[in-house]
This record gives structure tokens, C-alpha cells and sequence, in this order.
């Protein structure tokens, strides 16, 4: 059982005055400090934290009304700009970097009387699936120190479920938010791209990354998305949101009339066994409460992972290449000589992950690649959208599992990058398309989480998040 309550009741006890927001940082701070083992916070903001926690008390004393977030700690994944500690990323080269300003996300939440009181461990510059990637340590998993939390955003996933704050901040670029989820047992949303503004989030893979909570509830992620949504002057890829809103209210479980395609791809080679049984009994339970299931086959959906891995490394390449010990961060000054200032810096600050991936990134980019390469993956992305599209004119749902298998055990999988890239196999097609998904929490037979993907249309993250919490109720 969460100490603490849905975040709703939370802010609602904080407005009252029923509970501070004092005390609640502080419960926060306090839960931090005893599950530090598990390596998911890389920063606290504890002084910042605390002093807003004292302004919107005082605030409440005055009669005013916070907002829907009042006194409502949470944690930021460390690629987030926010102030009161230092931006990393994870990474070497981005230490000491204190951010001149804070994420759209984060000022949005603020604004609502939410406070940030620490940035969560993550793979280096969000580039891996496990959070070992990290140039600081590697994150473990609530459920079992032996396993990973998954990844990148392993560091917030982890402090949802270990209680550290009621919700946190990820980024999910191929699966990045729906893979710890399925791994640690949280809910995890992916947004339909550009619903979330980006400013101020360091960037990855530019086409591909999307902003998006990580929660115990589905009711508790539709209410930290609805004040993140919208469009913002700081971002041009931003998009307006639902007229109604992504706010929930408790509704009774009723699936009747709702059309979900199982994708077929998803549930063929490769699922260890227990995924396997775990998913079609949650799909089964879907069919007994009403929804009516079909099979659905995207026959591109075998090359999304190839796709994904020659696009994402080409924007990686792109967007690392700003990092050169000039402008912030790390610099090495070793040599008065600027061409081996930037080999040095980049060289000492650069993880292995991200020189990988600038490696390939900068190859199928190269004049005598690029048609090979990064042109044959952008038009195999096009024929995936059209795939999906055309799926969503039968059905008005897509399920599968998130991830082939449970979490796998620290280091297991860290001396095969491919095998490693593998783990994302069920999740990159979303981001490759813009389409918004949802990982809820399975029944499970052992004491590992597994993941229900859930996918709607692009625009549809209002109905999607409604049929999740339907899925929420009845798999409880």
C-alpha cells in the first residue's frame, strides 16, 4: 500500500489545509534518503523544494487556492532543465551544468503548485533500455536488486514505485517511459508526439522523443498529462490539446462496442512464456468484461527495430554535436589547440553508448550511405504510419505485451549491444509513427511486473487513457 494518497486527494488535503505541503516534501525527502540503495536519484532539491513547499503554505494560510497540484512532490528525470540542482543527463560531460532555465513541463506543473524535489538516474543522455548506461550508477529494480529497472527513464520509474513521490517525469523516444513501467509495475503514458512540449528537455532523437508521466494510477498520469499538454511558443513541434481535457472521473468498467486489435507480430516468436500467458489472460478478461478482440497484422512491424536504430543513432549524432567543452559542461584544457579540445572533451565526457551511437548516427548520414541507409529507413517509416493508420480505420484500439520478457538481470545483456537494443523491440514502432501508448500493470503469477501495451490513434489520448483505466479496473 502507497503512503501516499491519488494526487488528486493530495492536493485537494494541501488546499484545505488538511496536510501542508511541508510535510509532504519532507515525507518525500525523508523516503529518498531511506531507499537510496536502489540508486534512482541522481540529485535532491532539497533547499528549493523546501522553500516552495513554505511559499504555498503560506499561501493556503492566505485563503488562495494553489492549484491542482498543491504541495504534490515529484521527481524529474535528469535530462529536464529545472533549477536547484544540476542537469546531467547522466552523463560525465554535462556535469557541473546548472540550467539557466526550467523544461515548459516543469513550469506547467510548478504553476499548479507541484514541487520538483529531485532528478531521477538515467541512461546516458536517455540512450539505452536499462539505466545501466549511466555515467554515474546503475538504478536496480524495486521488486529485486539482482534485476534492471529498465530504461532510460529506470531512475523515475523506480521512485514512483518505491514511493519516493506520487508521480515523476520521463522522456520516451522508443520506450523509454512504457518499459520500466513494465518492468517496476507503474503505469507509464507516451503521449501522442508533440502533445508535450520539449523545451527544455535535452534532446535525443529530436522526431522520435515525447514528455509523458510516470504514475501508480491511470487516473493519477490523464491529470499530470492534462496540465503538461499543449501547444508552447518554445517548441514548434507542439500540438493543441483535447478540447475536453485528459482529466479522468471514476467510471464503472465497461468495454461493450470497443474494437481491439491484438497485434499479431507482438504475440508471435520471442515472448517468454510467462509474458505470454500473462497477456492473454488481460486480453481475455478485456473480451469477458465486453470489448470484442480481433487479430490485426502491421507487416512492416518486423523493421521498425532496424529502422529505429539507423534514425534515432543519425539524430543522436546530430544533436550530440553541440557538446563540445565550449559553451557548458565538461571541457578538457589540456592543449591550447581547439580541434583536440573537442576530440579530448568529447572524447573523457562521452559514455561508450553515446560514442556508439554517434559512430553509427555520422555513418548512415554520410554522403556515401545516406540512400543505402537513413532514406530506405525514413521510407520504410512512412509505409509504418500508413500501416498504422489503416489498422485504426478497423479497430479502435491496438494491444500487445510492452516488453518480450521481465526484467533481466544487472549486466546480463551489458557486452551485447544488440541484444540490449532487442528489449525495445515492442515498443519503437509507436514513436516511429506519433501515436500515443500506455503501459498498464499485468496479473502476475511471480513477484516480477509485466506490461499491457495499449495503443490509440494520434490525437486519441483522451480515449486511450479512458480505455486504460477501464483496463486498470478490471486487471486489479
Amino acid at each position: 500500500m502507497s503512503q501516499w494518497p491519488s494526487i488528486k486527494d493530495l492536493a485537494s488535503d494541501v488546499n484545505s489545509g488538511r496536510v501542508s505541503a511541508s510535510e509532504q516534501v519532507e515525507k518525500a525527502l525523508k523516503t529518498i534518503e531511506e531507499k537510496k540503495e536502489f540508486n534512482a536519484i541522481i540529485a535532491t532539491l532539497a533547499d528549493r523544494a523546501r522553500q516552495r513547499a513554505k511559499t504555498i503554505d503560506d499561501r493556503i494560510k492566505a485563503g488562495e487556492n494553489v492549484g491542482r497540484l498543491a504541495g504534490v512532490p515529484f521527481i524529474a528525470k535528469d535530462n529536464f532543465l529545472t533549477f536547484g540542482a544540476e542537469t546531467t543527463a547522466a552523463s560525465n560531460i554535462l556535469k557541473g551544468f546548472e540550467a539557466p532555465y526550467q523544461a515548459t513541463a516543469i513550469e506547467r506543473l510548478e504553476a499548479e503548485g507541484a514541487i520538483c524535489v529531485a532528478k531521477a538516474n538515467l541512461d546516458a543522455f536517455a540512450h539505452g533500455s536499462s539505466t545501466e548506461n549511466s555515467d554515474f550508477f546503475t538504478t536496480l529494480n524495486p521488486h529485486d536488486k539482482s534485476k534492471v529497472p529498465g530504461g532510460s527513464s529506470g531512475g523515475s520509474t523506480a521512485s514512483v514505485v518505491l514511493d519516493m513521490a506520487p508521480f515523476a517525469l520521463g522522456t520516451d523516444t522508443g520506450g523509454s517511459i512504457r518499459l520500466p513501467a513494465s518492468f517496476c509495475g507503474a503505469v507509464g503514458y507516451k503521449p501522442t508526439y508533440g502533445l508535450v512540449s520539449r523545451s527544455g528537455v535535452v534532446a535525443m532523437a529530436s522526431s522520435t522523443d515525447v514528455i509523458g508521466p510516470l504514475t501508480r494510477t491511470v487516473a493519477d498520469s490523464a491529470l499530470v498529462l492534462d496540465i503538461m499538454a499543449g501547444t508552447d511558443e518554445l517548441d514548434s513541434t507542439s500540438i493543441v490539446k483535447d478540447k475536453l481535457g485528459y482529466e479522468l472521473s471514476p467510471t464503472e468498467a465497461h468495454l461493450k462496442g470497443q474494437k481491439i486489435g491484438m497485434i499479431s507480430e507482438y504475440m508471435s516468436e520471442g515472448l517468454e512464456p510467462e509474458v505470454k500467458d500473462s497477456i492473454n489472460m488481460a486480453i481475455e478478461a478485456l473480451k469477458q468484461a465486453g470489448a470484442e478482440i480481433v487479430d490485426v497484422s502491421l507487416p512492416s512491424l518486423p523493421l521498425a527495430l532496424a529502422v529505429y536504430y539507423v534514425i534515432c543513432p543519425a539524430e543522436v549524432s546530430s544533436n550530440l554535436s553541440r557538446y563540445d567543452g565550449q559553451r557548458y559542461g565538461f571541457s578538457q584544457q589540456d592543449t591550447t589547440n581547439l580541434d583536440d579540445i573537442y576530440k579530448q572533451t568529447r572524447s573523457i565526457g562521452f559514455g561508450n553508448e553515446a560514442k556508439r551511437r554517434i559512430m553509427i548516427g555520422t555513418y548512415v548520414l554520410s554522403s556515401g550511405f545516406y540512400d543505402a541507409y537513413y532514406k530506405k529507413a525514413q521510407i520504410v517509416r512512412t509505409k509504418l504510419v500508413k500501416e498504422f493508420e489503416d489498422a485504426f480505420k478497423k479497430v479502435d484500439f491496438l494491444i500487445g505485451p510492452t516488453a518480450p520478457t521481465t526484467a533481466f538481470g544487472v549486466g546480463e545483456n551489458t557486452a551485447d549491444p544488440l541484444k540490449m537494443y532487442l528489449t525495445d523491440i515492442m515498443t519503437v514502432a509507436v514513436n516511429l509513427v506519433g501515436v500515443p501508448a500506455i503501459s498498464v500493470p499485468c496479473p502476475v503469477s511471480d513477484n516480477m511486473p509485466i506490461g499491457l501495451q495499449l495503443i490509440a490513434a494520434q490525437h486519441q489520448d483522451r480515449k486511450l487513457l479512458e480505455i486504460a483505466q477501464l483496463a486498470e479496473s478490471i486487471l486489479k
